[in-house]
Formats: C-alpha cells, sequence, structure tokens
C-alpha cells in the first residue's frame, strides 16, 4: 500500500517546511504556503523516469542544431528563436482576457496540412468553436477537447498523434496519481513533469497556458518555470490595442526578442514595422512631444514620448509615468533641475508612452527630457527630429547599443535629423538623415531649443 507524506510548500520560490508558516524565511511573502500531499507511488515513478545516462566527454559530443517546426506566425517564430523546437514544452502566462488562448489557437489554425490538438479545461468545444470562427482562420486538420484528466489528454494524443499540442490551462487538469485538488500546488508540478516526460520521450512540442496571480507572475510553484523549455509572457493593457510576447526563459534562443500583435475583432495581427503604428501624423506644432529610438531585442522602433508638465495643484508635486520607470523619472527629473537649471519641485510632472507600451530601454532617457523640457517652456520641438541617448547622473550623455540599426529606421521613416551621443563615431556619410553627436544634456537643449 502507497505511503503518503505530507509537506508545505511556498507557491512564490518552492522552498518547503514540514509544517504551515505564515511567513516563507526564505522568500519574505506572507500566506504563500500550502499543503502538498506525495504518496510513494509518485515519488517511485518520479525516480524511474529519470534513468540512468553515461558520462561522455565534452569534446565527444556532437553539436547540431535543434530542428524546428515553422509556426507560420513570424512574430511568435522570432520570439522562440525560429520555430518551435520537436518535444520542447512552452509555458504562456498573461494577464486574464489578454488574449493568451487567441493567440494559441490562432497559431495553430495556421499550421495548413499539418494536425494540432487543442485540450481545453476551461471552455467547452462549442466555445473553442465560436473562438476559431470569429478567427476565420484554416482548421482542417486542428482537433478539439474539452478535458480536464491529464491520463484522457494524453491518451488522446497517443491515439491521434499530433504534430503540436496545447493545453489550456495548467491549472484546470489534474491527474489521478496525485490525491490533491486541481490547481494545488501538487497536480501543477506532477501534471507538468509528466506532459514535460510524455513530450521528450514521443518529440511532439506542447504549448500550455499558465494562469498569473495578482502580482503578474506566473501562478503555481516556482518550480513550473524550472521545468518547462520555454517560458513567454504575453502581456499588454487591455485598453489598447497593442500586444508584446515577451521570453522571459528559453533553453533554445533568446530571450531579448519580442514579437508585437495589434488585436482586432478578427483575432491578433502580426505588426512587422511598430514605428509606422506608434507615431502620431498629428504631432506638429504640440509641444511636450519627442520621438526616441528604442530597441526592444534586436529590433529597432521609434516611440513617443508624451510628457505634461503643469502647476502643482496640491502641496506635493506628483509624478506619474505610464509605459515607464517611475524611479528613473524621478532620476531624470533631478538630473534635469541639479545640471540643466530647470526648477520642477512646485509642478506636477505626467509621462507616458504612446501605444500603451512599456519601455526599459534606457537609451530613451534624451526623449524623456526632451518632452518635459518641451512641455515646460510650452515650445514644439521639431517633428523631423529625433532623439537616442542615456542620461547619466553628471548630466553626460552616455553611448547606447545597435545604434546605427536606430538611424537607419529614424531614416526610413522619414526623419531629417537624430540626435546620439557623440561617443559613437560613426561614418555618417552612409545616411541620408543628419547625425548629430551631443555631449551633454544641455547640448542637446540647445540645438532643440535653437531649431
Amino acid at each position: 500500500m502507497a505511503k503518503t507524506s505530507i509537506q508545505y510548500v511556498c507557491s512564490s520560490c518552492g522552498a518547503k517546511a514540514p509544517q504551515m508558516l505564515g511567513r516563507c524565511p526564505v522568500c519574505g511573502e506572507w500566506g504563500t504556503y500550502e499543503e502538498e500531499v506525495m504518496t510513494s507511488s509518485v515519488r517511485g515513478e518520479r525516480l524511474k523516469a529519470k534513468g540512468t545516462s553515461t558520462p561522455q566527454r565534452l569534446q565527444d559530443v556532437q553539436a547540431t542544431e535543434e530542428m524546428r517546426i515553422d509556426m507560420h506566425n513570424g512574430e511568435f517564430n522570432r520570439v522562440l528563436g525560429g520555430g518551435l523546437v520537436p518535444g520542447s514544452l512552452v509555458l504562456l502566462g498573461g494577464e486574464p482576457g489578454i488574449g493568451k488562448s487567441t493567440l494559441a489557437l490562432q497559431v495553430l489554425m495556421q499550421q495548413g496540412e499539418r494536425k494540432t490538438f487543442y485540450a481545453s479545461g476551461e471552455e467547452s468545444v462549442r466555445q473553442l468553436k465560436l473562438r476559431a470562427e470569429r478567427l476565420k482562420g484554416d482548421a482542417e486538420n486542428l482537433y478539439i477537447s474539452s478535458e480536464t484528466s491529464l491520463e484522457r489528454i494524453l491518451e488522446q494524443v497517443k491515439e491521434m498523434e499530433p504534430e503540436i499540442v496545447v493545453i489550456d490551462s495548467i491549472q484546470t487538469i489534474g491527474t489521478e496519481a496525485v490525491d490533491a485538488t486541481i490547481g494545488s500546488i501538487t497536480q501543477v508540478r506532477e501534471c507538468a513533469a509528466r506532459i514535460l516526460e510524455f513530450a521528450k520521450t514521443r518529440n511532439i512540442p506542447f504549448i500550455i497556458i499558465g494562469h498569473i496571480n495578482k502580482e503578474g507572475s506566473l501562478a503555481g510553484p516556482k518550480v513550473l518555470e524550472h521545468i518547462v523549455d520555454t517560458v513567454l509572457q504575453f502581456e499588454g493593457d487591455q485598453q489598447y490595442m497593442y500586444r508584446i510576447l515577451r521570453a522571459q526563459k528559453n533553453r533554445f534562443g533568446s530571450t531579448s526578442e519580442i514579437g508585437i500583435y495589434e488585436m482586432r475583432q478578427d483575432g491578433l495581427r502580426e505588426v512587422t514595422n511598430p514605428s509606422e503604428l506608434l507615431l502620431s501624423t498629428a504631432r506638429e506644432g504640440l509641444s511636450g512631444i519627442a520621438i526616441g529610438a528604442a530597441v526592444e531585442g534586436v529590433r529597432p522602433f521609434l516611440i513617443e514620448v508624451q510628457a505634461l508638465v503643469s502647476s502643482a495643484a496640491y502641496g506635493t508635486p506628483q509624478r506619474s509615468s505610464t509605459g515607464f520607470d517611475g524611479r528613473r523619472l524621478n532620476m531624470l527629473l533631478a538630473v534635469l533641475e541639479k545640471r540643466v537649471g530647470f526648477k520642477l519641485l512646485q509642478k506636477d510632472v505626467f509621462l507616458n508612452i504612446a501605444g500603451g507600451l512599456k519601455v526599459q530601454d534606457p537609451a530613451i532617457d534624451l526623449a524623456v527630457l526632451a518632452a518635459v523640457l518641451s512641455s515646460n517652456m510650452d515650445i514644439p520641438l521639431d517633428a523631423g527630429t529625433c532623439l537616442c541617448g542615456e542620461v547619466g547622473l553628471a548630466g553626460e550623455i552616455r553611448s547606447v547599443n545597435r545604434i546605427e540599426q536606430r538611424i537607419a529606421e529614424a531614416q526610413k521613416l522619414g526623419f531629417k535629423r537624430i540626435l546620439i551621443p557623440a561617443e559613437h563615431k560613426i561614418d555618417t556619410k552612409r545616411f541620408q538623415i543628419e547625425v548629430v553627436g551631443v555631449k551633454k544634456v544641455t547640448d542637446a537643449f540647445r540645438l532643440l531649443i535653437k531649431s
């Protein structure tokens, strides 16, 4: 008879304890410990699954590139690193209603003659049919099922032998080998481990959809992210139409790539040139608007930075930013006051990255300061000028990466001039756009105000 043991696991970091704790001593989170019931039969199956292997010399191992499945979706392929690797396990997470299920179903419907399988524990087959009709894709070889039992899902996969499998979601399925409620730490971890073993032995790629908690991180045990090969985060503001697909972990590619989609009535549309959509055509003559050249991964694009500076209505001035780090905004405002001499102590400052994007590239620091300056002085900036550069605490303009790609993107979109850090020594004759190097914030402001 199988023996049963009980332990308590932190859902935030995966730390284990023999008794229930209010606060995790490892990560410091409160109320994250949950009971986990483990039988000896499950532990035995895990040990069997590990198997045995023979050590090899590193020089004797043949290094070959992984074969990849073309997903017929350029943005999805880009984030995966060139396509889906057979036998890999991909975790797709995101906020409720952001479009995770829509993206997964749409990708399967783009596979053409390739046999695919979509197993949903959240929706009925009728609901999946209605969503498929809205997406208007080719679903000739797409099979769907509404099932919450992992054993039955894997049995259906054995019978069908599809080339790609999607499970929606990992928190809604359970295995009979574990005596725990569906969605618990034990169930999520055991289901993920069994899916991984099945994917590797059958060489079938699995895409599993996961929920996130109120803090924005993936729900369930932290070990879930360690089990899978790739972790994709689908993010965006539901009030805007743009969605960004990021790779937080990728064993078969880079984690610096992003995919950009536009949410429409008939599904998600790939945005191959985000600069044209993110820039407003009616910005001439308006103060508080600056154009910055940003890079996400290896993709350059231009973004519109909007700022509003007004007199503080209350005793304490407000500092608010959307799509930009608020702490970095406070630092840049301090640089503007200390190094340039603009007093903003009694003024509210609001910053917005147009389009609902969240930008982490420090190269837009100069554009942020230019937008704040323009709004404070109520002087419009030249609509044909683009800015690029990281701002240091001493007011200097620091160098950034992929500067030539940023210049080429500004030139492609018809800008006449771009301000870059003077540290970059570039052959400007290769470009048809005027490239101006600046060393300090004050130098950049003189050129902007003069123009």
